[in-house]
């Protein structure tokens, strides 16, 4: 999007997204270790990682958020491209090789440290990369082909799950990474969706195999999974619909309640999916439950910032905007050169240094400093005008 066109309020809301992924350095559950009386430090570590399994904690909200996004800002993107004089063939060639780009970094960054490439394609960046064309390509349907292919990948992706052989009495847990009495594991229908016994693992023991390896892939220790591009794909399509409505010539009142409704509608389906044992509301293989219940929240956040920036016209969130304007950047600061900054403060600072404030909050102070200077960095590229781009 060019300056003149941008949607400020997803700046912002990418800004706020961003800012959660890159304060994992804050490290909140060891400061809950260290003081397990403070309920305080109990619910922000809490809300700093992810649920084990079934669940929600602000942490989870990253990705599926990130990923909305993308689809938000794709009817502008493709309508000032095309007000460029540019065609559906060079546009659609130009989507191409961004998906490629991004697949590309996403395993990039998950093979440092490794003695070769690691080839996995879970990592946030691969995921949107490799549903991104098939959003670009329904940009340019209309809105009831982009609701039809929603609901396609929600009923579809559930049947194969659904349809997908439990255990058997034989079946060996030690190479799935998980044990036959995890307390986690779901029992009757919902054991269809259960860590490294589903479609999802099944498809990744054959395909990440199919790439040069140190060793066979068994399992990922998360859970995660390649396949959760296509659920993910339907978390892009609600960005997209959402961007839809911006487009309208709807009033920002109604626009902001059409949000709202979308958001709560969305939360109270995917409770009451996992209620019934429909399907369990579960981010880490983004089940078809997830992308409902994830995608309302979206919503609502999207609907907060979008009346707080735009509507309001509020100039307070300039710590945001500097990260959201550039959030690639954000992202690979944050995840390649956070170990580097991390040891060089130890090294000019001292070992003990971030121990001002006692023992329990080293991480927190550590931690601190780290974010600082990552959105020093972010900063200083802000007021330069270098804007990562794909």
């Amino acid at each position: 999007m060019t300056s003149q066109n941008r949607l400020a309020s997803a700046d912002i809301y990418r800004g706020f997204v961003m800012l959660l992924m890159m304060a994992e350095v804050l490290h909140f559950g060891d400061v809950s270790k260290a003081l397990p009386n403070s309920s305080f430090w109990a619910f922000l570590g809490h809300h700093q990682d992810h649920v084990e399994w079934v669940g929600c904690a602000l942490h989870d909200l990253i990705q599926p958020s990130f990923s909305f996004l993308v689809g938000v800002v794709l009817p502008y993107s493709v309508a000032n491209r095309l007000s460029k004089g540019g065609s559906f063939s060079q546009a659609l060639w130009h989507t191409i090789k961004r998906s490629l780009i991004l697949i590309a970094l996403g395993i990039f960054l998950r093979s440092q440290y490794k003695t070769q490439t690691y080839f996995t394609f879970e990592d946030t960046l691969s995921q949107i990369g490799l549903g991104y064309t098939f959003l670009f390509i329904l940009a340019f349907r209309s809105q009831k082909v982009q609701i039809v292919a929603l609901i396609t990948i929600l009923i579809g992706y559930w049947l194969a799950f659904a349809l997908y052989p439990l255990p058997d009495a034989n079946f060996n847990y030690t190479d799935a990474g998980v044990t036959k009495d995890w307390e986690y594991n779901l029992s009757g229908f919902a054991a269809h969706w259960n860590k490294n016994t589903n479609l999802a693992w099944a498809f990744d023991r054959w395909f990440l195999n199919l790439f040069p390896r140190e060793k066979p892939f068994l399992f990922n220790g998360g859970g995660y999974a390649t396949l959760n591009f296509i659920p993910t794909l339907g978390t892009m399509i609600l960005g997209l619909l959402a961007g839809n409505i911006f487009l309208s010539s709807s009033s920002s009142q109604e626009k902001l309640k059409r949000f709202l409704i979308l958001g709560i509608s969305g939360i109270i389906l995917g409770l009451v999916l996992d209620a019934l044992g429909v399907c369990p509301n579960v981010k880490r293989i983004w089940t078809p439950t997830w992308v409902v219940f994830s995608g309302g929240w979206c919503f609502l956040l999207l609907a907060f910032f979008y009346w707080v920036i735009d509507m309001k016209q509020s100039t307070d969130a300039y710590f945001l905007k500097v990260i959201g304007m550039n959030s690639i950047a954000a992202y690979c600061i944050a995840d390649a050169l956070g170990v580097y900054i991390s040891k060089s403060l130890k090294i000019h600072l001292g070992e003990n240094y971030a121990s001002i404030l006692g023992d329990s909050y080293q991480t927190l102070i550590h931690g601190g400093l780290m974010l600082l200077i990552y959105w020093l960095i972010l900063h200083w590229l802000f007021k330069k005008k270098i804007f990562i781009r794909i």
